[in-house]
């Protein structure tokens, strides 16, 4: 007869271990092919490698070319413009004719000054006329009053000689004496009197001058005002920004234009304010035109800030191009320190983003990118130092963050 055979049974505990074992396997498998972080495709994002290389302690800018002298024209007085003799653009030379305005009450100015300077010099005159009759007046009675005394004292000597002889008496001796004492006195009264009367008149003869030479100032000014309405180039060059009709009305001290040296220029730039405290007058730098080399040098700093940049001025430190314009546009390099071996990024939107704080770096797989807080040094345009938290090699997220949010994981999507 057939013997019945007992079925063996397994422990239960292996077959929670292998329960156990699946499900870890199949967790792991989820974790493996479950998005971890912000998925984001791969192609929307732009990544660099931290770089062992030299960074350039530099700037690159974009400047426009302006005249590095200019003069400015302005309307010295009020008036209607009569006509215009130059245009916008052209090359003028100095003394050139811009324009002519008409002011009829400069040219009534100018009839009264000269009315008055002629009535004040037919008055000069009288009065030297006067001066000079009153001088010839007084210098002929000095003449008759010392004619007259020398006449009395030889009288004198002659009735002396007579009163010794018993000819003539004391009294008639006595009386040529007062004679000659009366002369003596008219003679001394004249020239006196005579003398402040002529330093009189010659002080009015020379408060009058002065009156003249005053007058004659005023008459200058007045015919330099009605010169000015002529308006001429004061220097040559190239005539900027003059846009005047015939027939438009101009206000004392109205900007109608500038001239421009044509033969020599400076660079003007605006430059982010992250560099305020770096930019300096002296900084060299160089651009290149025509595929040539210029040298240039920070000659001006304007530290108010606008929108969030500042403005420099530069100029030529040799040699300029020779095909400038105003106005061109031109790539300048602006030199900040001396190149130095730095670990390097690009200076691309990531920075901004960031504040240089922190940056989203692969992992080695490639796939996913957590947030590593970083240090940033210096930037120049085109590369960023990079101090700590990085090595060279690491691949880093450098476009945007701005999408990105407070998250702190991202995943690739190929």
């Amino acid at each position: 007869m057939d013997e019945i055979v007992p079925q063996r049974r397994r422990p239960r505990w292996l077959a929670a271990a292998l329960t156990g074992a699946l499900l870890l396997i199949v967790s792991m498998a989820l974790w493996a092919w479950a998005p971890r972080g912000l998925q984001v495709p791969a192609s929307d994002l732009r990544i660099a490698a931290v770089e062992a290389g030299t960074f350039l302690d530099e700037i690159a800018v974009r400047a426009k070319a302006e005249a590095l002298n200019s003069v400015i024209i302005d309307s010295i007085d009020s008036g209607r413009v009569e006509a215009v003799e130059a245009r916008d653009g052209v090359l003028v030379k100095q003394g050139d004719v811009l324009f002519r305005i008409s002011n009829s009450q400069r040219h009534l100015e100018l009839l009264q000054r000269q009315s008055e300077h002629a009535q004040q010099i037919s008055n000069l005159a009288t009065l030297r006329l006067a001066f000079e009759q009153g001088t010839t007046e007084h210098e002929r009675r000095l003449i008759d009053l010392e004619h007259n005394l020398a006449l009395t004292r030889r009288k004198i000597e002659r009735d002396k000689q007579l009163a010794l002889q018993g000819f003539i008496s004391e009294s008639a001796l006595q009386e040529s004496q007062d004679a000659a004492s009366r002369d003596m006195r008219a003679l001394a009264n004249e020239r006196t009197h005579g003398s402040s009367e002529m330093a009189v008149k010659r002080n009015v003869i020379v408060e009058m001058e002065r009156a003249i030479a005053k007058i004659e100032s005023g008459l200058a000014l007045v015919g330099r005002n009605v010169d000015a309405l002529v308006v001429r180039a004061p220097i040559a060059g190239r005539l900027t920004d003059f846009k005047l009709q015939v027939g438009q009305s101009v206000k004392t001290d109205q900007h109608i234009g500038r001239i421009d040296d044509p033969s020599r220029f400076k660079l003007t730039a605006q430059v982010d304010e992250y560099y305020l405290n770096r930019v300096a007058v002296g900084r060299m730098g160089h651009l290149r035109h025509d595929g040539k080399d210029y040298g240039i040098q920070v000659s001006q700093v304007f530290p108010q800030i606008k929108d969030g940049r500042f403005s420099i001025e530069l100029v030529f430190s040799s040699d300029q191009p020779a095909t400038l314009n105003p106005g061109q546009s031109l790539d300048v390099q602006v030199t900040l320190g001396e190149p130095k071996a730095a670990l390097v990024l690009p200076n691309s939107p990531f920075v901004a983003d960031s504040g240089g704080a922190w940056a989203f770096v692969l992992d080695a797989n490639g796939v996913d990118a957590s947030k590593k807080p970083i240090q940033l040094g210096r930037r120049n345009n085109r590369q960023v130092e990079v101090l700590a938290g990085l090595q060279a090699g690491d691949k880093v997220v450098v476009s945007s963050y701005a999408a990105f949010g407070n998250v702190t994981h991202l995943q690739l999507k190929r």
